[in-house]
């Protein structure tokens, strides 16, 4: 693949041989940002986890200090008092039978899904269109809760959600490129932190195997995580 002039003079900042402690490459990140808009921050793990094997998946949500950097359009599955109490709480759509057809139709202009326990029954028919996107609500993620004006505020707070893809990737942003070094830095270890506390007990060898920090369209830094 062709590189842009940009990008190969950003790559070259970036020392392949070395690690980069937290802070350093967080700095690195913003410094090699070559892109005219408020580029993403995020950081990538390769864990030394099976996820095939129930006992060594791992997931989980964090609530990151400083935000995301981006309001998260939130959808609420709810009716009735519960439903006036997710549209205080700032959804931006809020509904049930009708809203569930209009999903399963194709409408996924939302970043982040709640729903009552009450309307998983009809909810659960979205997990082929929820699913694949890393939407659908869970339990165990605190999507899934009669305390659905606590779900938005978290959710719009700056709670982010992670997951292991089968091949052992993890992924999870800290920040935008706007956000000051001190601000980017308490994220990352507020959301490494908890990974590390998920760590499987089945896993064996090294956990964290290998981990990066990249911006949108910029190049990864190695990270000594």
């Amino acid at each position: 693949m062709k590189r842009s002039k940009n990008h190969r003079n950003a790559n070259n900042l970036v020392d392949r041989d070395r690690l980069y402690a937290p802070a350093e490459a967080l700095k690195l990140a913003k410094e090699t940002t070559k892109v005219k808009f408020d580029a993403t921050v995020e950081v990538a793990l390769r864990l030394g986890v099976d996820p095939r094997k129930a006992d060594q998946m791992v997931r989980g949500t964090v609530n990151l200090p400083n935000g995301t950097g981006k309001t998260a359009r939130v959808l609420v599955f709810a009716t009735g008092e519960r439903a006036e109490q997710a549209r205080a709480a700032g959804a931006d759509i809020v509904g049930d039978d009708e809203l569930v057809e209009k999903v399963q139709n194709g409408f996924l202009d939302f970043d982040a899904v709640v729903a009552t326990p009450d309307l998983m029954g009809k909810v659960g028919r979205l997990g082929r269109v929820l699913g694949p996107r890393g939407l659908m609500p869970n339990p165990k993620t605190g999507t899934v809760t009669p305390d659905v004006a606590k779900a938005v505020t978290e959710i719009k707070g700056g709670k982010i959600e992670f997951r292991v893809d089968r091949h052992g990737n993890l992924h999870f942003i800290v920040g935008k490129v706007s956000f000051d070094d001190t601000k980017l830095l308490e994220n990352y270890q507020a959301a490494i932190d908890e990974v590390n506390r998920l760590k499987p007990s089945a896993a064996k060898g090294r956990y964290i195997k290998k981990a990066v920090v990249t911006t949108t369209m910029g190049p990864s830094i190695p990270l000594d995580a």
